[in-house]
């Protein structure tokens, strides 16, 4: 699993990485205030349990961080890996919090 297999669809506003012939996605929305909001992680089933869903979380939290984007975890994975990751936490947009 490298970042190569990682990239930002812009046009289906997700992230997407390419492991093993399987897609695990990250959807997004970004706002006009340059804010992300993860909406959704899906990591197929045959890649469950082999680290896929913390490396594209991971790998979407760097590019947030390289353009400047402030993060909305809407996301419940997203949300949950935030809190065992609390280095993050800079990056959350005003009013959101790590519970």
């Amino acid at each position: 699993m490298t970042e190569d297999n990682f990239r930002f669809d812009e046009h289906k506003k997700r992230f997407e990485l390419d492991v093993d012939g399987h897609q695990a996605i990250i959807e997004s929305i970004l706002n006009n205030e340059n804010i992300m909001f993860l909406t959704h992680t899906e990591v197929p089933v045959a890649l469950e349990g082999k680290g896929v869903g913390k490396k594209i979380v991971e790998l979407a939290l760097d590019y947030i961080k390289e353009h400047n984007y402030k993060l909305a975890p809407l996301c419940p994975f997203v949300a949950a890996y935030l809190k065992r990751h609390r280095d993050w936490e800079p990056l959350l947009a005003p009013g959101y919090h790590i519970g």
